[in-house]
């Protein structure tokens, strides 16, 4: 080597090079992450649920936002946004399953047993159809209406022309339950009500002379039971009731 070197004036001033700085991490992703747990833990818990189908949608929409943004590269984290992205869409769906499995539940608890059938004791001139009756509302004294959980009610007889303590007019009803269903059934005097000629809807009304009141109570399988009730007024129709929530389907035609 020389003893003079060559001079570089590049050599000597030469900038240092410049670090890449590393761009943050995804806040939205973070957050719609923890939204995401959030809503996927307590998916499963009725009423609950509803606040987990807002967050799931919330955190939905920030991992939406986190994917974006470390897709454009201004934001790190994109396999936590991705996570958390589908984290909230598996939150969303629980929540949407759950609440149609809860709301089938408690429609088939609070609906009561359906009619699907009815049968007459007393002979018939006209053939009978091997397909159900479809209208139940119309049924004569003395048809047993059958639901779909087994159990049979009929109303056997009607009696006019009774007077009360006051000298109102009472209508008295012979009703029966017979429980041909495999689990225990009730019957309630609740069960009935009967309707007059104008439409007016009445329940049972205390008869000083009543005998053989119906009661309430459960039939065990093979069970059957028979009772009395009793209306004020004419009654052109007798109605059965499955469910206190819903509209009676099966009634029977006072002649």
């Amino acid at each position: 080597m020389s003893e003079y070197q060559q001079y570089r004036p590049n050599d000597e001033y030469r900038p240092a090079a410049r670090f890449q700085e590393t761009a943050p991490l995804s806040a939205m992703a973070v957050t719609a992450l923890v939204l995401g747990i959030i809503a996927l833990l307590t998916s499963f818990l009725p009423i609950i649920n509803n606040v987990s189908f807002l967050l799931a949608l919330l955190g939905a929409v920030f991992g939406i936002v986190g994917v974006l943004a470390t897709v454009r590269g201004t934001r790190r984290g994109k396999p936590l946004a991705v996570s958390a992205l589908v984290l909230n869409i598996v939150a969303f769906a629980v929540v949407l399953a759950t609440q149609a499995m809860f709301s089938a539940a408690i429609d088939e608890a609070t609906s009561g047993p359906s009619a699907v059938g009815a049968s007459s004791e007393q002979p018939s001139s006209e053939p009978q159809s091997s397909e159900p009756q479809a209208d139940y509302s119309n049924l004569a004294v003395g048809t047993t209406a059958e639901l779909d959980n087994g159990l049979s009610v009929c109303v056997q007889s009607v009696e006019t022309g009774l007077s009360n303590y006051d000298g109102s007019a009472i209508t008295g009803v012979t009703v029966s339950y017979a429980n041909n269903g495999s689990s225990e059934a009730s019957f309630n005097l609740f069960d009935w009500k009967a309707q007059d000629s104008q439409g007016a809807q009445r329940n049972t009304a205390y008869y000083s002379e009543a005998t053989d009141d119906l009661s309430s109570g459960s039939l065990a399988p093979g069970g059957t039971v028979t009772g009395n009730l009793y209306f004020e007024g004419d009654v052109s129709k007798v109605l059965y009731y499955s469910s206190l929530f819903y509209d009676s389907s099966v009634a029977w035609t006072v002649a």
